[in-house]
């Protein structure tokens, strides 16, 4: 019997470190779920904000034919959006296309027959709630990737995380050059 009793011991780390194991591999599963839902919604946003400028842009230009070239940076801008990867890259993208439709939103106010048309009042209308959306998934990606980097990070589950090759995710963060309110000048 004493001779099983040694056996019987190592058995029975193994089977507590095995579970130990799959739990925060479990955890950390459900957690990286959870960031990949949050970026599928900004996504999901970022795509319906860039659908929604063709007809904004459209409304605009028919008033203010002459502003070319703030038309021509937003549907860089949009390209940009459309093509880019991953987080940084939608960042990046995003931050020049929120420029850009500063831009555009600095020179309707120069045309208040504009800000009366009942389309662009729409449009406008749906950017804003679409903004919004955008900054409430951005918030809630940002509190998943809060929790999921401080779980792969603290002790003992930095070295589970280790040994499966998980690494820290990277948040959602407006560029500084996307907050600055643009320049108009009418010539």
């Amino acid at each position: 019997m004493r001779k099983y009793s040694g056996l019987f011991i190592v058995l029975g780390i193994m089977l507590v470190v095995i579970i130990i194991f799959a739990g925060y591999y479990n955890s950390f599963m459900s957690l990286e779920e959870t960031v990949e839902g949050r970026w599928a919604e900004i996504e999901n946003n970022l795509q319906r904000r860039a659908d929604l400028i063709p007809n904004l842009v459209a409304s605009v230009q028919g008033y203010v034919s002459h502003e070319a070239a703030v038309f021509t940076e937003i549907a860089q801008a949009r390209s940009r959006l459309l093509g880019a990867e991953g987080v940084a890259g939608k960042v990046e993208a995003s931050s020049a296309l929120d420029s850009a439709l500063g831009r555009l939103l600095m020179v309707v106010e120069q045309y208040p027959e504009l800000k009366a048309d009942r389309r662009f009042a729409e449009l406008q209308d749906e950017l804003a709630g679409t903004e919004n959306r955008l900054s409430v998934a951005r918030l809630r990606y940002n509190e998943a990737v809060t929790t999921y980097n401080a779980r792969i990070r603290r002790f003992p589950g930095n070295i589970i995380a280790g040994l499966i090759g998980l690494e820290r995710k990277d948040y959602f963060q407006i560029k500084e050059e996307a907050r600055e309110v643009p320049r108009v000048e009418f010539k």
